[in-house]
């Protein structure tokens, strides 16, 4: 996450990117920006699994659909994350 961050300040948000370098901030906001969006993806996952009700039994029972369903879930969760957190 926090590589995206990073390439995302390089193009598009220039004067920030300058701003953290030169300052000597940019790699703990890369670090802060690592975890906060590494907690949002684990925690969108988790409740969107149990909302769905995407289970070891599931697993067990349809692996294809399961993995269909973890997939979806995933590519999901990481539009959540970077819209709140990498896009900024």
């Amino acid at each position: 996450w926090g590589h995206h961050r990073l390439n995302y300040l390089k193009h598009h948000r220039k004067i920030l990117y300058w701003n953290l370098l030169t300052s000597r901030k940019l790699h703990s906001h890369l670090a802060d920006t690592e975890e906060q969006a590494q907690q949002l993806f684990s925690r969108f996952v988790k409740e969107l699994a149990e909302k769905e009700c995407v289970t070891e039994q599931l697993k067990a029972t349809d692996m294809m659909l399961w993995v269909q369903k973890v997939n979806n879930i995933s590519n999901r969760a990481t539009e959540v994350v970077n819209v709140e957190v990498i896009f900024l």
